[in-house]
């Protein structure tokens, strides 16, 4: 591989501290995460409403909770709950998402939360921001002030609150092992850090060139799938990029996918990687090009936690991509300057 001086971007110091900001966050929140959890184990449904990055750590701790338990959680967009015409509002809470805490659909939606009784949770890296200050019960995330548009810190200790209040709230088989690991999640993150950068650094040279990625998981894969594609290969190395259900493979995407053209596997051995599995294969044979990322081969927890292990070599990737393309990874063309 050619050597390449590379400059050093604002996310690549925000990777570095996001196991330093999971434990800080876990210091100094554990009392409100398990004062929350509380309440919510005493309800009957749980809205998750979040945007970009936000959402998709919603989509990952509902998939996550609903593997092992039998709760009523919906996640929507913040103008999906906004303009929902029949919100339940008795016996519920509603849990909002947002680095900034300013973010207009999901404050609009949190006002309307409010408006109609609902027990309402702000997870927001901003303790000044809007939504922090409106919300019933605040959840301040200890990630600095985060300048680059991924979300590296945003991202993974929102989905640590996350899960740390379902998997509180609600007893299941395997509550006490993921409570247990989340606590050694920073140790093991820290380590991945160091130990999947180059190999990503090598996998992002070789596909710099290519402009449209596919990008698969299944449970709560598809949240970081969906993260991936959206926020990290659209927003960060400004590459076409789609998400799916490993399971929606066969519904248009096999009528479309062609020789050559990237797929990105996310498998953590779910009862739904069975159909990853069989995509693979099916991609293989056509000589797709399969990245694929199997949990197993970066650590040895519960495998509800895959989105935290998975996330990290793949911002690496994405990282690498956008600096071998000449982009800064955390920068943005349009976001924050265009208004709709």
């Amino acid at each position: 591989m050619e050597v390449i001086f590379l400059s050093t971007y604002q996310m690549h110091k925000e990777i570095l501290e996001q196991p330093n900001a999971m434990e800080l966050t876990l210091e100094s929140e554990r009392d409100n995460l398990d004062k929350i959890a509380e309440k919510i184990s005493q309800l009957d449904k749980i809205y998750l409403i979040g945007c970009g990055s936000s959402l998709s750590t919603c989509y990952s701790a509902k998939s996550a909770i609903e593997m092992v338990c039998d709760v009523d959680i919906q996640v929507m967009t913040g103008y999906e709950f906004y303009y929902h015409k029949k919100l339940t509002n008795t016996n519920v809470a509603a849990i909002f998402t947002s680095q900034s805490g300013e973010t207009a659909d999901t404050l609009a939606s949190l006002r309307r939360a409010n408006e109609k009784g609902i027990y309402t949770v702000v997870i927001t890296n901003e303790k000044d921001s809007t939504m922090a200050q409106e919300a019933a019960n605040p959840i301040i995330t200890e990630g600095g002030r985060e300048e680059a548009i991924l979300g590296t810190k945003t991202y993974i200790t929102q989905l640590l609150c996350l899960y740390y209040i379902l998997f509180s709230a609600f007893e299941t088989s395997v509550s006490g092992e993921i409570l247990r690991q989340l606590e050694e999640l920073p140790i093991i993150i820290s380590n991945l850090i160091k130990t999947t950068e180059e190999e990503n650094k090598d996998l992002a040279y070789q596909f710099k060139d290519d402009d449209i990625f596919y990008c698969m998981g299944s449970g709560p894969n598809f949240g970081l799938s969906y993260k991936l594609a959206m926020t990290m290969l659209m927003e960060g190395s400004l590459k076409h990029a789609c998400p799916l259900y490993s399971g929606e493979f066969r519904h248009g995407l096999i009528e479309r996918v062609e020789k050559d053209v990237p797929v990105i596997f996310l498998n953590a051995d779910y009862p739904g990687d069975e159909l990853t599995q069989k995509s693979i294969e099916f991609c293989e044979k056509i000589e797709t090009k399969n990245i694929i990322f199997n949990m197993k081969d970066y650590a040895s927890i519960n495998n509800l936690l895959s989105p935290f292990i998975l996330v990290i070599p793949l911002e690496w990737f994405v990282y690498y991509q956008a600096h071998f393309n000449a982009e800064d990874p955390g920068s943005t063309r349009h976001i924050g300057k265009v208004r709709y």
